[in-house]
């Protein structure tokens, strides 16, 4: 009874705030479901290294809240975290890629995505002596990945960067080796935008690479373009930003060039929200608007709609109510997006699916 009231609580607010007109999303009200009157909780979850400084945040911040709780959060790649969730080695996964529906049929019972933040994906490169702002399209992107490409002075990236002296130098392409939703969000886009690299090397979130060297999380990716000259990596863009790594601008749909940042990823996310399916998966790559990054996404939690264990259940529940309320106002701070009212909203009723009796 004390979760249904919490349920209608937060419902209350959602509809109070809708009627007030506000964009920002409502506060949560604690319901003190994570701690007091159930004991300790030791909870384990697995997956994208894409959201981890935040997830690293939220769960730090729910334990001042609840210092019952104890969330424990290995960062191991969205492949691992579907893989393990699966496997029920896991409380719950994350991922930065949908899951397929083979992989939804491969589990025990039903999985249920909830979206937390949006993020992006961006194209580290390493030149010591380059001063100038690179500037780069999907297209040029995928033939560098497809090992077309092999110098920084190509005639495809200095047509991109006029009056940009670009050096002879060669490129090293650096990728993920381990499976990745931030592989699945890079290899979604350059399919999008190029015939050629959907049909040699597709959409997953491991896949078959022509050319390169591989380093595991995006903390091995942003270690190895820092350490190679002539490297051009990916990384969701915290990353790129924590190791002080230059990324480029990346040309979008409407043919203007675009960095990622808080306000370019939430106008690729601005159309989202109207279209979002139920289950919530759904991809932003490649987004409409002279504003939209190109190369953004939703992140997800992962969690069995009949879980086993109802108290855990029961903590995420009140964990993620207030992540996507509350836990959205630390998005901005580490570089990440926040979601969409619309998108919470719907979040809020999709979370009365998990059986916690």
């Amino acid at each position: 009874m004390r979760q249904l009231g919490l349920g209608v609580a937060l419902l209350a607010a959602v509809t109070a705030a809708a009627c007030s007109g506000s964009s920002q999303p409502p506060a949560s009200q604690s319901s003190g479901a994570a701690g007091s009157a159930r004991g300790a909780a030791q909870i384990t979850g697995a997956g994208a290294t894409f959201p981890n400084p935040l997830y690293s945040k939220w769960f730090s911040d729910y334990n001042k809240l609840h210092p019952n709780v104890e969330i424990n959060y290995q960062s191991q790649g969205s492949g691992a975290g579907i893989r393990q969730l699966i496997s029920r080695t896991v409380f719950f996964g994350a991922t930065d890629g949908p899951m397929t529906d083979e992989q939804l049929k491969a589990a025990s019972d039903r999985i249920l995505h909830f979206p937390t933040v949006l993020g992006a994906v961006v194209p580290v490169y390493n030149l010591p002596n380059f001063s100038g702002e690179m500037k780069v399209s999907g297209p040029v992107l995928a033939e560098i990945i497809l090992g077309n490409i092999k110098k920084w002075n190509d005639p495809a990236l200095a047509k991109l960067n006029p009056g940009v002296t670009l050096p002879a130098t060669d490129i090293t392409v650096v990728h993920r080796s381990d499976g990745s939703g931030t592989t699945f969000i890079w290899v979604d886009y350059l399919s999008k935008v190029s015939p050629a690299f959907k049909s040699k090397v597709g959409v997953d979130t491991s896949v078959s690479w022509p050319v390169g060297v591989g380093g595991k999380g995006n903390e091995g990716v942003a270690g190895l373009v820092r350490q190679t000259p002539g490297a051009l990596g990916y990384v969701e863009s915290i990353y790129a930003q924590q190791n002080k790594i230059a990324y480029a601008a990346v040309e979008n749909s409407a043919g203007a060039f675009v960095k990622a940042s808080v306000d370019s990823v939430t106008a690729a996310a601005a159309g989202a929200a109207a279209q979002l399916p139920d289950d919530f998966r759904v991809s932003i790559t490649n987004a409409p608007g002279a504003d939209a990054y190109p190369i953004a996404s939703f992140t997800w939690i992962l969690l069995y709609e009949n879980p086993e264990n109802k108290a855990h259940a029961t903590v995420m529940v009140d964990f993620l109510k207030w992540a996507l309320t509350d836990g959205q106002a630390s998005a901005r701070e580490l570089g990440y997006a926040a979601l969409p009212r619309a998108v919470v909203d719907k979040e809020m009723i999709a979370l009365q699916k998990i059986r916690l009796q």
